[in-house]
């Protein structure tokens, strides 16, 4: 299912959003045996099953098991199903064969591998199977692909760390470490590199996804994105189509596009050695309007004006928070480089005095640090760790092609200083573009292309009974930036639709998109009829389904 996070640094203090902090960013197995030998090149079915393997499991845990009640929820303390049981898989064979008992039995399956997505798509109480992948989490290398296999419960700081202890490689994903790969990469996952390297999705060779027949039976099948692999459109749905729409992915291979050779150290980015972060707060205490509303102009012009592919400034990563009035500190603007760069240190205080030109105010802090990079990407304490009385939250995003217009920048203030919203709600204004610019929309399933921000709108809170109050607050909030377009980001001039990692089941309630435009066009855009034709060809008894899934094409 959808795992989003463009990850996170967290400077806890009442700046921080507790349950994500910054959300985001400041932000496999080894291929051997029979599943290598039977999956073979591009195009080749994989193996059901591997033979003489010590994968942990299958384990099936149902009401009444001391475990149960435990494993229920994900990271989003507001959804938690009652399934028949929870199938605890560390093998493509164990998945296979979940799969294939739920399509015998008429019973609903969602899959989960690091359990950080934000809607109700695998805590539906129509699931009557839950599928937990987190035990398969082997990263190594592949050499008869010459790629990188990751399994989906590896999580992002797993992954990190194997790859550069391994190999000195990395990928421009998110910086959550305990987000899980499953999620994350299908939908298009992203990050502090992205700018610089593209999206995780851009170097995702291949994936091995478990699929339903129209005969009911199960399988597993390796896609690749050769061009002459006939399950090619399989591999491009998993390039930002999003979790939980065709099958269950079991295994993920990553290789930079044009990479040669047969040196692993060569075929993913080379990581960087050092991270040059500056962070600048500002209070509450003299903030106008007008200084608020210049922050957000500011950021956004100068997005505008450096976010093409070949930017020199693609290598920074930037990011504006601004929380609501009730929590004290107003923003914070984050500039991330690697600190080797040449002249890194001159853009990032270029970009520190574009965003706050002309307006007039004094940080209350501004903190400089370089360390090293693997640290900060991997340490638990990053927005994951010590959260454990905010677990709910409701997550609402954006992408934006230029700046906020003047109306949607008084409403933003509007919302920020009203009377409703709690001291750990708040916005962000995510750097993005760069490298990310240099494919067609059509060449993965990411459709926004040409954009130059995300914007993401959240609420955190602890208890059951501030439900109502939280996600009215953050739902108006949003409503009102998109007054002008139906209460949500129809693609046009400014914005673009959204990103499915940040899923957000009020795209598809007609009391809160009133545009009518689908959910699904908003986050696929052109893309969709591509996808529903993929959908029509690997799920064709529609297994795989939630709340914003790929609909199948209509008969006829």
């Amino acid at each position: 299912m959808p795992e989003g996070s463009s990850g996170s640094t967290n400077p806890r203090g009442r700046m921080a959003v507790s349950r994500r902090g910054l959300l985001a960013g400041a932000g496999a197995g080894a291929v051997t045996g029979a599943v290598a030998g039977a999956a073979g090149t591009w195009g080749a079915e994989a193996a059901s099953a591997e033979p003489g393997s010590a994968a942990f499991g299958p384990v099936t845990i149902r009401p009444g098991d001391p475990r149960y009640d435990t494993l229920l929820r994900g990271n989003n303390f507001r959804f938690a199903g009652r399934p028949d049981e929870i199938r605890v898989c560390g093998s493509t064979g164990h998945v296979v064969r979940a799969v294939s008992d739920a399509v015998r039995s008429g019973r609903r399956v969602a899959v989960r591998s690091g359990g950080h997505c934000f809607e109700n798509l695998t805590g539906d109480p129509a699931v009557r199977m839950l599928l937990d992948l987190s035990p398969m989490d082997e990263v190594t290398y592949d050499a008869r692909r010459r790629a990188f296999a990751v399994q989906p419960g590896a999580t992002l700081g797993h992954v990190y760390r194997t790859l550069f202890k391994g190999w000195g490689v990395t990928i421009p994903a998110g910086s959550c470490p305990g987000v899980g790969a499953g999620g994350h990469f299908s939908g298009g996952g992203y990050g502090a590199l992205s700018r610089r390297y593209g999206s995780v999705v851009d170097h995702l060779y291949g994936v091995e996804v478990v699929v339903a027949d129209r005969d009911g039976s199960a399988r597993a099948v390796v896609a690749t994105r050769e061009p002459g692999d006939p399950n090619r459109d399989l591999w491009w749905a998993h390039t930002g189509g999003g979790g939980g729409n065709f099958g269950v992915v079991t295994r993920y291979w990553l290789r930079s596009p044009g990479a040669t050779g047969a040196d692993p150290s060569t075929l993913l980015p080379p990581s960087p050695q050092r991270m040059s972060q500056r962070a600048i707060f500002w209070s509450w205490e003299h903030m106008t309007e007008q200084a608020l509303t210049g922050l957000l102009r500011n950021f956004g012009t100068w997005h505008e004006r450096n976010s093409a592919p070949g930017s020199p400034y693609a290598g920074l990563y930037g990011i504006l928070h601004l929380s609501h009035r009730a929590g004290g500190t107003a923003a914070m603007l984050i500039a991330q480089i690697d600190a080797d760069l040449p002249k890194a240190d001159d853009m990032v205080s270029e970009f520190v005095s574009a965003v706050t030109a002309g307006v007039e105010l004094t940080p209350v802090l501004d903190l400089r640090r370089t360390m090293p990079w693997l640290h900060p990407m991997t340490w638990p304490g990053t927005g994951e760790a010590g959260d454990l009385l905010t677990r709910r939250y409701k997550i609402k995003a954006g992408y934006l092609r230029r700046r906020f217009t003047e109306t949607q920048l008084a409403a933003v203030h509007r919302n920020l200083t009203n009377s409703t919203g709690g001291p750990e709600s708040g916005m962000l204004l995510i750097g993005y573009g760069g490298q990310v610019g240099a494919l067609a929309p059509e060449a993965t399933a990411i459709a926004q292309r040409d954009v130059v921000m995300k914007a993401v709108y959240q609420t955190v809170w602890s208890e059951k009974k501030d439900d109502a109050a939280n996600l009215a607050w953050v739902r108006r909030f949003y409503r009102d930036v998109y007054a002008d377009s139906g209460g949500v980001p129809v693609p046009g001039e400014v914005n673009d639709g959204s990103y499915i990692n940040y899923a957000d089941a009020d795209l598809a309630d007609p009391q809160w998109n009133t545009s009518g435009v689908s959910a699904q066009t908003l986050y696929y855009k052109d893309n969709y009829p591509r996808l529903r034709r993929v959908k029509a060809t690997w799920d064709p008894r529609n297994v795989f389904r939630h709340a914003l899934a790929i609909e199948p094409p209509r008969a006829g």
